[in-house]
């Protein structure tokens, strides 16, 4: 499994159905609201044998009121 974190930028007063939907797919290990840019933070393992751009698209970019999200890749580094 590969780690990548996504961040979410939600419609105004949207962001908990959007958390909801994200915690009710059973997808996210981790999720987070947050300050700043995005309003949310959610940690996901993709499958070693899946492409990270579909499955999130395929699991999580139909949820209503998302207006922009961010993928961070994570790199094994030690």
């Amino acid at each position: 499994m590969r780690p990548v974190f996504v961040q979410f930028r939600c419609t105004p007063g949207k962001t908990y159905e959007v958390a909801d939907a994200i915690y009710d797919r059973e997808i996210a290990s981790e999720l987070y609201s947050t300050s700043g840019d995005f309003d949310l933070i959610a940690k996901i393992y993709v499958p070693e044998d899946q492409d990270v751009g579909r499955y999130l698209s395929e699991n999580l970019f139909d949820i209503p009121f998302i207006q922009r999200t961010l993928t961070t890749m994570t790199f094994k580094a030690f």
